[in-house]
């Protein structure tokens, strides 16, 4: 089936900023902020899988569509792959892992992904913005894709390297946008690999990708949406989302 789909993994066990899903941005619970931005983007479908009822409940109390999961999977990409294949019988083309945790994503941001994949141009592709400062560089909260070129809007390059804190001068790099586009056939590619040495060691499971050949392309994009991992996150985005309304 030739067809986009969205699939947000969301959790009330964060260790950081626990219940993050449910924390309230303009009275709006924030993995709703999310799923409302990703249903306004060209998807034709979009979920939201989890495996907590709570999450399922602030979901369907506005119509959306929420999946319970079981509760070992070790990543947020191991619990998308249990909705594309049980719930959605392996069927979308193109899968989109979107994280929770961006309230103020737009979703111009989503469809540029999307675009890009519709081309058939990798098997797995995310998204980058710009370094704002010295200290969005040195904290090691915001992951950090590396890539040889500078970067424009709209251009597409295979990442280099994913990390936490850039130690790698002779290359350029960006602040990463947690969201991951994957063909069908890298999905379930993906899952079946065991979880890598760099994955564990820096806790980026796109590494695990990468550590066994399989190439991520990065596109570029003007707006660089807040990850929201701490208290500190979250005030941050109450005070950017109350400026925006």
């Amino acid at each position: 089936m030739n067809k986009t789909v969205i699939i947000i993994p969301s959790r009330l066990d964060a260790k950081r900023l626990p219940n993050k899903p449910l924390k309230l941005i303009n009275n709006k619970e924030m993995i709703l902020h999310v799923y409302e931005a990703a249903l306004k983007s060209n998807a034709e479908e979009v979920y939201v899988a989890t495996p907590d009822q709570k999450i399922i409940d602030a979901v369907k109390k506005i119509g959306g569509n929420a999946i319970l999961t079981t509760s070992n999977h070790e990543t947020g990409t191991d619990r998308i792959y249990e909705v594309f294949k049980k719930n959605l019988n392996s069927n979308p083309s193109i899968i989109i892992n979107l994280q929770g945790d961006m309230p103020n994503i737009i979703p111009e941001t989503i469809n540029n992904l999307i675009d890009y994949m519709k081309k058939g141009e990798c098997e797995i592709g995310t998204l980058a913005s710009k370094i704002s400062s010295n200290s969005e560089l040195d904290d090691k909260n915001v992951v950090k894709v590396v890539v040889k070129e500078k970067l424009k809007p709209g251009m597409f390059v295979k990442a280099l390297d994913f990390v936490r804190i850039d130690r790698i001068k002779e290359f350029k790099a960006y602040h990463h946008i947690g969201i991951y586009a994957f063909t069908n056939k890298a999905l379930s590619s993906y899952v079946g690999l065991k979880r890598s040495k760099l994955e564990l060691e820096r806790k980026l499971e796109q590494l695990r990708a990468m550590e066994n050949g399989m190439a991520i392309h990065v596109g570029y994009v003007e707006s660089s949406p807040l990850s929201v991992d701490t208290e500190k996150d979250l005030k941050e985005i109450k005070n950017i989302m109350k400026t925006n309304e």
